[in-house]
């Protein structure tokens, strides 16, 4: 069995699309997955499977959740090694010191159309940011909430994104590795 990460996008955020960790470990494990472990209550699980299609496995828990709760969340399920390899090309070295200053953007495909010039138009005197394969890391020292680039960056991007903090990053993998 191979592990994996679900991002799951959209959830427990302002009273909307509720559902606890408790009700979304047990869709996993009704699915097949095993050792599901959760982290913080944004939609974080680690699991086991031996399911190797992370595809038809994401369809598979968000139509779970649509019968269950009424809503379909994005989910996108990484391969361990995906995070790893997202995690070491992590650009900005002040994450360790400041690990909520450094998102990371996960995409659910390449971002072939991104608005570059956009988002350069977007960013604070302070910001960051690096776009490489999947991922696009955001250094955002004065915050993440007051970014514009931040809460536009997703749609500038044309692909689906979900946004981890660096310490959320380091964390899954924490425990995918155990």
């Amino acid at each position: 069995m191979n592990v994996y990460i679900g991002l799951v996008r959209g959830i427990n955020v302002g009273g909307a699309h509720m559902l606890p960790m408790k009700d979304l470990t047990r869709l996993f494990e009704q699915l097949g997955c095993v050792d599901v472990k959760t982290y913080i209550q944004s939609g974080n699980v680690v699991f086991r499977t031996a399911d190797a299609d992370t595809g038809r496995l994401a369809k598979r828990v968000t139509a779970a959740v649509a019968k269950a709760r009424g809503f379909e969340p994005l989910l996108l399920v990484l391969t361990r090694n995906e995070l790893e390899r997202a995690a070491a090309g992590n650009p900005f070295p002040e994450a360790v010191d400041n690990p909520q200053s450094v998102h990371l953007f996960f995409l659910a495909e390449p971002a072939k159309n991104a608005d570059l010039k956009s988002l350069n138009a977007l960013k604070s005197a302070t910001e960051r940011f690096v776009l490489k394969d999947r991922v696009l890391y955001l250094h955002t020292p004065d915050g993440l909430g007051s970014s514009k680039l931040a809460a536009r960056a997703a749609g500038l991007l044309g692909v689906v994104a979900t946004a981890r903090n660096w310490r959320t990053v380091t964390t899954l993998l924490e425990m995918a590795s155990k």
